[in-house]
């Protein structure tokens, strides 16, 4: 286990009063120039850096869909930035019928310092489009969203359905697709256990594309070996979600487990492996724990989940997010860690694999631990990115109820060593 303080951790933004709490972190390195990274804030912030973390500058993203939380950065082989959000165009949030209409897609050619107006995904009024994340092909500016629709987002009428929707770009985020529907079995409108929520997708050199998504204590996965133009006819359920992937930790507000799905997309041995990560209460309301499966024949067979985390039984470990560095096929997952205590106090760990995922080690990231509020949110995921050697997890913090974002710039070498 690593020491507290072994990785210096940054902080990119902290609370300041009348502006939205910064929380929901995304990261992603720059494919071209790793010294490059650029990381997104809720509800409207870039935060880039130039000189490999040393220093940091924010920016504000705006855009006539505006701009409405779950950022989603990440960056395609040219180098190029993407920063996915959801939209609020007449800025008057819930209380206004064009909240959440669509999926907005704004792009940095510059190393996140400036970004253009947005590209409009999915409007499809009067439903609701929510919880995106993307995925870029490895060689070619292809860029690939999923997402869940809403009939009406919070609806609890069993007539409302969620549906996860897939759209593409071939020209680099300018124009998308028409949204296909990638799920046979709809979930409900609640935002909750029984929606069809967390879609992620993967994509390999072939241009194949592979999604998982939880819905009704199940996560399901999808594919198309076409691009996105065709799809499998059922979803394979592949793994149970005990619990749920909404679920309760003490002092957090709200607890998301939802699935994350990652590809090797190395040279090595391993390469074209997909790998799954997500947190459940299989072993008990309390005792979460992050899972992890495997699968080298593109999602027809997965090895058996895994434990990540290797303590004893009766703590808390969840919020998980999954990087593959594609330079050396390593894995790296990020997740809060609470078995050094008997209280709230919440540490941010890693999990690394050199092997596939056959074995991991974890170290503690965080340099010290704080305590949630559960009155205060905190937010519904984390992120890490890996890249050449460099990995770099981002996390909230929240102390006396106010939240920060951390990260910090790892080496491999210094993890390794």
């Amino acid at each position: 286990m690593g020491a507290a303080g072994q990785f210096k951790n940054i902080k990119l933004a902290e609370q300041v009063d009348g502006v939205y709490p910064p929380l929901e972190p995304s990261i992603a390195i720059n494919k071209k120039n790793p010294k490059n990274i650029v990381a997104g804030v809720v509800l409207d912030r870039a935060i880039y850096t130039n000189d490999g973390g040393a220093t940091w500058a924010t920016t504000k993203l705006e855009s006539p869909y505006g701009v409405y939380g779950d950022p989603a950065v990440i960056s395609d082989a040219k180098g190029h930035f993407y920063f996915f959000h959801l939209a609020d165009p007449s800025k008057q949030g819930r209380s206004n019928d064009e909240w959440l209409d669509r999926i907005v897609c704004q792009k940095s050619t510059d190393g996140g310092k400036t970004w253009s107006t947005g590209a409009s995904i999915g409007h499809n009024p009067p439903k609701d489009q929510d919880k995106e994340w993307p995925a870029v092909h490895p060689r070619k500016q292809y860029i690939y969203t999923t997402w869940t629709q809403f009939d009406k987002y919070g609806l609890e009428d069993p007539n409302c359905h969620s549906n996860i929707m897939f759209s593409k770009s071939t020209n680099a985020g300018k124009k998308w697709s028409t949204p296909v529907q990638i799920n046979q079995n709809p979930g409900d409108c609640i935002d909750d256990d029984n929606t069809a929520e967390g879609a992620v997708p993967a994509v390999d050199e072939a241009g194949r594309v592979y999604v998982a998504w939880a819905n009704q204590g199940n996560i399901y996965f999808d594919r198309s070996f076409d691009g996105g133009s065709t799809w499998l006819t059922n979803d394979l359920l592949i793994a149970k979600q005990e619990g749920g992937w909404a679920m309760d930790i003490p002092g957090i507000m709200r607890s998301n487990g939802m699935p994350v799905l990652m590809i090797d997309n190395s040279k090595g041995r391993l390469s074209g492996s997909l790998y799954l990560v997500w947190a459940d209460q299989r072993n008990g309301t309390d005792d979460t724990d992050i899972w992890f499966m495997r699968s080298t024949n593109g999602g027809d067979m997965w090895t058996q989940p895994m434990r990540i985390n290797q303590d004893g039984p009766g703590k808390h470990q969840f919020f998980p997010w999954i990087a593959v560095d594609q330079g050396t096929g390593y894995i790296y997952i990020v997740y809060y860690d609470r078995r050094a205590y008997d209280d709230l106090q919440t540490d941010v760990y890693m999990a690394y694999s050199t092997d596939g995922g056959s074995s991991f080690k974890e170290v503690k990231i965080s340099e010290n631990p704080f305590i949630p509020t559960e009155t205060k949110f905190f937010g519904d995921y984390n992120n890490i990115d890996a890249h050449k050697g460099v990995i770099t997890p981002i996390w909230t913090r929240m102390d006396n109820g106010r939240t920060s974002v951390w990260t910090s710039v790892i080496v491999d070498s210094e993890l390794l060593k």
